[in-house]
């Protein structure tokens, strides 16, 4: 068996039955969330949903959800005996993005990928870091982030780099 986390960052209300709908199916029984507003977006619902099922849920809850406008989320699934784990994030304009995870939750870029960064780079360290930050999946980070720590009291810490 494997667990893991779906996190539904955004969703406009209307949406949130079909999002309920759309998991339940991938896990093979009725699910009900825990809603609560998204301050980062007005008029977005948020929810966390902890999930146990066969090795392979993850994917099934992430391409369940796949193509949604409007929806942004992420799906972890936990390592587990034989098995390493894997995070999906979705957003609407960059689309799904998947990395392999370790037992430890360290992202594996596998060697083929890292061969082909370093191929299509040549000798620009620029262009070798850009194609690093494509295979850790940065692009969705950032734009996932202000998502990720907006809590239940409304309160959003943004980050600002400076310099």
């Amino acid at each position: 068996m494997a667990r893991g986390v779906l996190y539904v960052h955004s969703a406009p209300r209307a949406l949130c039955p079909h999002v309920e709908w759309a998991a339940g199916r991938a896990l093979d029984r009725a699910v009900n969330f825990r809603w609560s507003a998204q301050p980062v977006l007005k008029g977005s619902m948020r929810s966390e949903f902890y999930w146990e099922g066969p090795q392979g849920t993850g994917a099934a809850l992430a391409s369940a959800l796949r193509g949604w406008e409007h929806l942004r989320y992420e799906v972890t699934e936990d390592a587990s005996p034989g098995s390493d784990g894997g995070r999906w994030m979705h957003t609407p304009d960059l689309g799904v993005f998947f990395a392999q995870i370790d037992s430890a939750g360290n992202t594996v870029i596998p060697e083929d990928r890292v061969r082909y960064a370093m191929e299509i780079a040549g000798s620009d360290a620029f262009e070798l870091h850009r194609e690093l930050r494509l295979a850790l999946g940065q692009s969705w980070d950032e734009e996932l982030e202000a998502f990720r720590y907006a809590s239940d009291d409304n309160q959003v810490v943004w980050l600002h780099k400076v310099g």
